[in-house]
């Protein structure tokens, strides 16, 4: 399958527009996701005063990017920010010079530019090594897919994250080819900034960087140490230097000291020097007399912030059980219920071709995506603790397009004498291709038919329910009802006191009451023992797919 440039190249913009096209058109239905007030107060306040303060463990790129359009639009902290960050981003939606919807969009579009390199990197490295058809089906397949359009329809840092790191690893796969400067400061440059957008990237790119080389070393036909030439390693040092300095950067131009004049213990410092010896002497008398840019204290504070919770655990929910440390299994059950089954399929078996093609050729660039895609998923399964949610690992969707784009096309040109052969392989394209309207609006909580009627028993917290995202769907289902009196079970960031909604009263656990009743599968599912009493009623309505609305008798 050959394709004229012109075209390929016309017909990836047409894919890319029609793709912040139908995450625009979801704005509308949905009031503001869990996170995204912390984002977008994070990004605000270190804009408006050169401070970086909420929830920590993440670096500030992608929310700085949401950040831009709610300043623009006059969105402001006036006096002290509150120090919870969920609440200071709620104060400017609600309480800005433009409205909540106008900056919720804003700072949602803020996020486009993320959806549009996401693509661009795909293609770039599906055409190079692949063809431009190829890189043409690796499009088609990632436009259609739910989790991406939902996840890229909303303030968050997984798109984001995802974006720079396909690039970076398609960067890498440059500089592998070619070791010299140019491409070595390209690539620091996309690991500088995905490590800035998500500490995830640093084990995503990491692992991939040590599966690679690992590979390239055993398929080199000359003397793997011939490969480790001077050139590429003093390439591959001015690339870390340069993501060095864009992590640190990366938080603007604000001088802070690191630690006091007495030397209180910093545990920034500490990371960087180590917590004693003549280094760790060296570097707290010089903190304390030197300002230093703000990122030397943010950049270890990332790290810190994501290894603690990641110690700590978080509350996760997985077949309908509840757990701190979450479980190994729990992102190969989230990709097998969350990715569209045509996909699922299709990029299987085309990381499996290219990984057997790869071997057999030596080639460590046709082996590179399915390398990286089981090196990454191993890793999250045997490190992380964090289980709340596919978008950890969102990075598997272009990794199996690129497999998905790669089989459709050598499958295609396999089955010349077979039609039937054919006929599958247009039937799971098209299939793929109808989900988006299938799925619209709700693209984030999309589950593939594995899942059943029932997604909620599989997995719950940002694959279904991310804090109440179907306010203002139970709002109009409230109003057209005419229910004047609501017991209301919910998890999530809005104002309820500035929303459209019938006097109510907030539903305590272990309580059963009577009337209205409007409860999130969030709180439903987490708190099962304390809800129990709702399982002997029939839900009159799911709204959305966030809500549950019961009538008790």
């Amino acid at each position: 399958m050959r394709w004229p440039t012109r075209w390929s190249l016309a017909a990836a913009a047409l894919l890319a527009v029609a793709a912040c096209a139908l995450c625009v058109s979801t704005y509308r239905f949905f009031g503001n996701f869990w996170d995204e007030p912390e984002h977008i107060a994070a990004g605000l306040v270190l804009i408006d005063r050169g401070e970086y303060r909420y929830d920590t463990q993440h670096p500030p790129l992608a929310r700085l990017a949401a950040a831009i359009g709610p300043y623009l639009a006059g969105a402001r902290f006036h006096g002290e920010p509150n120090p919870i960050g969920e609440a200071a981003g709620r104060d400017l939606l609600y309480n800005s010079p433009a409205s909540y919807d106008q900056l919720l969009t804003l700072a949602r579009l803020g996020m486009l530019p993320f959806l549009l390199l996401l693509l661009a990197a795909s293609w770039l490295w599906m055409r190079r090594w692949y063809g431009e058809a190829a890189a043409l089906m690796t499009l088609v397949f990632l436009v259609s897919t739910p989790v991406i359009l939902g996840h890229a329809a909303v303030v968050a840092l997984d798109v984001p994250v995802t974006a720079m790191t396909v690039l970076a690893l398609y960067l890498l796969l440059r500089w592998f080819k070619s070791p010299g400067v140019r491409s070595g400061l390209r690539f620091g440059l996309a690991a500088g900034l995905a490590v800035a957008t998500k500490m995830s990237a640093v084990p995503f790119i990491g692992v991939s960087l040590l599966t690679l080389v690992a590979l390239r070393l055993m398929l080199a036909r000359r003397a793997p140490l011939a490969w480790m030439a001077p050139q590429r390693m003093g390439s591959a040092a001015l690339a870390l230097l340069l993501a060095v300095v864009v992590m640190i950067g990366v938080y603007g131009p604000t001088l802070v000291y690191l630690t006091t004049p007495d030397l209180a213990p910093s545990p920034a410092l500490d990371f960087l020097s180590g917590q004693h010896g003549a280094l760790h002497d060296l570097a707290y008398r010089f903190a304390a007399r030197v300002r230093l840019p703000l990122g030397f204290l943010m950049l270890p504070t990332n790290f810190l912030g994501v290894e603690w919770h990641n110690q700590h655990g978080h509350l996760s929910y997985l077949l309908g059980r509840t757990d701190l440390d979450g479980w190994w299994y729990f992102y190969p059950v989230a990709l097998a219920v969350k990715t569209p089954l045509p996909l699922l399929l299709l990029g299987l078996t085309g990381l499996g071709l290219l990984a057997l093609r790869g071997w057999r050729e030596a080639n460590v660039y046709t082996m590179a995506p399915a390398a990286c895609f089981v090196s990454i998923l191993v890793f999250c399964c045997l490190y992380s603790h964090i289980n709340i949610g596919v978008r950890h690992v969102l990075i598997a969707y272009p990794l199996l397009a690129i497999g998905a784009g790669y089989a459709v096309c050598a499958g295609w040109e396999r089955c010349r004498a077979a039609p039937l052969l054919r006929a599958g392989i247009a039937g799971l394209l098209l299939w793929q291709i109808a989900i988006p309207a299938i799925a619209y609006p709700d693209y984030l909580a999309y589950f593939n038919p594995l899942a059943g009627n029932h997604p909620e028993r599989i997995l719950v917290d940002s694959d279904l329910d991310w804090g109440g995202q179907d306010l203002r769907r139970l709002e109009q289902v409230l109003a057209a009802r005419g229910i004047r009196q609501l017991w209301l079970g919910y998890q999530g960031t809005a104002d309820l006191s500035r929303e459209a909604l019938p006097p109510y009263t907030l539903l305590a656990p272990n309580q059963p009451v009577s009337g209205w009743v409007a409860i999130t599968m969030l709180t439903l599912q987490e708190n099962q023992a304390g809800f129990s009493w709702l399982k002997r009623y029939q839900p009159v309505q799911r709204v959305g797919q966030s809500f549950e609305l019961y009538y008790i008798p």
